[in-house]
């Protein structure tokens, strides 16, 4: 009976840590897949964060880049813990998953709450950031993104091509007797920006408002989705530590 006893032990073992090892492959897919949504967000607009009020969206884009990184030095971890059936080693494994668990925790909750403020923000910034700031001096990277978000997403002003008109540039001899950018132009030309006809420049209803709002919406529920949805699983990776680490410690020595 003792031995019987004995076999199904080692068997409750053995399995607990195949399935650790399991985990560890889905872990190391799921902190893949963090890092690459982290760089995506930051280098695929990254023009755009510079138009923005707050640094929440780029905060929670390089926690999942921190988190995702960790994940590498983790999973080999916790291949070696399981390996080595060291109660240290699975004690560190095990915190190890905790810290990613509240580090992805935090981005998914940081994207979440900003995606409810999101309207509200660019509603009273970028209005006021495209013209006050656009083409001025030491505002480089603004006007920039500004050129590049009208060209990208096919748009003009904030609201409507008529905001330029409130535009210091627009106000300016610099502009030329411009009306409106030529970003703003379907085909950019040199002072292509003085004729403001629908057959010549971008009317977009909602303006670039709406573009960029939607744009960054989406990246948000990618960055929440994944974070909290890889922090899900951590759960199920920290279950299983517990109880191989308690079947070690019943073991005899």
């Amino acid at each position: 009976m003792s031995a019987y006893k004995d076999d199904k032990d080692d068997w409750l073992t053995v399995c607990l840590k195949y399935l650790l090892f399991v985990f560890n492959f889905l872990f190391w897919l799921g902190g893949a897949a963090v890092l690459g949504v982290g760089i995506w967000t930051v280098v695929e607009k990254s023009d755009y964060l510079s138009l923005l009020a707050s640094s929440t969206f780029a905060v929670s884009a390089y926690i999942l880049i921190l988190a995702g990184s960790l994940v590498v030095v983790t999973g080999f971890l916790g291949c070696c813990a399981v390996i080595r059936e060291q109660r240290s080693c699975l004690s560190m494994y095990f915190f190890c998953l905790l810290l990613i668990f509240l580090i992805e925790l935090v981005a998914g909750v940081l994207a979440y709450v900003y995606y409810q403020r999101l309207s509200e923000e660019l509603k009273q910034h970028l209005h006021q950031t495209m013209t006050e700031n656009y083409a001025q001096p030491g505002k480089e990277s603004i006007t920039l993104a500004v050129d590049r978000l009208q060209q990208d997403f096919k748009c003009c002003g904030s609201n409507n091509s008529h905001d330029w008109m409130a535009s210091v540039y627009i106000s300016s001899k610099q502009a030329e007797l411009r009306v409106v950018p030529d970003s703003c132009c379907k085909t950019i030309t040199p002072l292509c920006g003085k004729r403001d006809h629908p057959s010549n420049i971008y009317k977009v209803e909602g303006g670039c408002i709406t573009k960029l709002e939607q744009f960054l919406a989406d990246h948000l529920l990618v960055i929440g989705a994944v974070g909290i949805g890889v922090a899900c699983l951590q759960i199920c990776g920290m279950v299983l530590t517990c109880c191989l680490y308690r079947r070690i410690q019943m073991e005899p020595y």
